[in-house]
């Protein structure tokens, strides 16, 4: 059974562009890659939410709820790419489009009802992400 899953990085400032405009970005906080699956739910949603926001990687073993950190999120369906069968990635564990983009806006309003301060991408664009990952600290986070 597949699950949402996200990936979460520290870093020290991270953007999204769309079409040479910046659409999100901030600096030191966590950025999140968010995959969705056929099975996800809203409550999915907001579990995810929780968890990123009070997961301790920050320094001194603290999450971005204890310091106020911002979050970047981005839709991210390459999450379910699965390579088990030759080598070009399948992609049919990624919920489609109209069951993915509601569920990644509710993790964004889930975060944002808890506190955080969150940017986002752009579902669907085709989005340059880049990002200064500090530590390195990156962790996978499936509900």
């Amino acid at each position: 059974m597949n699950v949402m899953r996200a990936v979460v990085q520290t870093v020290s400032r991270a953007t999204v562009t769309v079409d040479d405009e910046v659409v999100g970005g901030i600096e030191d906080g966590l950025l999140v890659l968010v995959g969705v699956t056929h099975d996800d739910t809203v409550d999915d949603s907001r579990a995810m939410a929780r968890k990123i926001w009070e997961l301790r990687i920050l320094d001194g073993d603290r999450s971005a709820s204890d310091v106020g950190a911002p979050i970047l999120v981005v839709s991210q369906f390459t999450l379910y790419g699965d390579t088990r069968k030759g080598r070009r990635p399948s992609w049919g564990a990624a919920a489609p489009g109209p069951v993915a983009e509601p569920l990644v806006d509710e993790v964004v309003a889930a975060l944002r009802s808890s506190g955080a301060e969150v940017q986002t991408g752009r579902f669907g664009a085709m989005m340059l992400v880049s990002s200064v990952n500090v530590g390195p600290r990156t962790i996978l986070l499936e509900r």
